[in-house]
């Protein structure tokens, strides 16, 4: 029997979505944001894309600016920073491979997320908004739950 694992209390965490453009970057401000100090988080995607100007807004809804984010993949955080993460959550099944790959080499615990590609969404620009909103709300859900009980968390 394997003990608890490792990262039960991650130091540092990455999120890892298909193009690190909206799921990823959400998720990499909320958890940055209820940990200001003391914890190491940033964002990859399995391949590059485009930061959404509709995770933006929402993000802005909250007080939260990504409007600097910067998309890269996994192979572009590796070279320039290494991949020295205690956990990695992947958003998408395309992220999750891509991670599950990266941790044959590395020593890092892989948590799988599944998360909706709004991106998908069709509609008015209300109700892509809705779609943004409604991934941002889980996304905070998620990581509330998951990282309650590390460090002194206020948030």
């Amino acid at each position: 029997m394997a003990g608890p694992p490792r990262a039960r209390d991650p130091q540092s965490v990455l999120f890892a979505c298909a193009m690190n453009g909206v799921r990823s970057p959400m998720a990499e401000s909320l958890l940055r944001h209820m940990f200001p100090q003391g914890l190491y988080v940033k964002s990859a995607g399995a391949r590059r894309g485009e930061l959404d100007p509709f995770a933006v807004s929402v993000m802005a809804e909250l007080g939260q600016d990504i409007s600097a984010h910067k998309p890269q993949t996994f192979e572009e955080l590796e070279d320039w920073e290494g991949l020295n993460f205690d956990l990695i959550i992947t958003l998408s099944p395309e992220a999750h491979h891509k991670a599950l790959e990266l941790t044959r080499t590395l020593a890092a615990d892989v948590e799988y997320w599944p998360t909706h590609d709004p991106t998908t969404m069709e509609g008015s620009r209300d109700q892509k908004l809705a779609a943004y909103r409604d991934v941002c709300d889980q996304l905070l859900l998620r990581i509330r739950r998951r990282f309650s009980k590390v460090g002194a968390a206020n948030g």
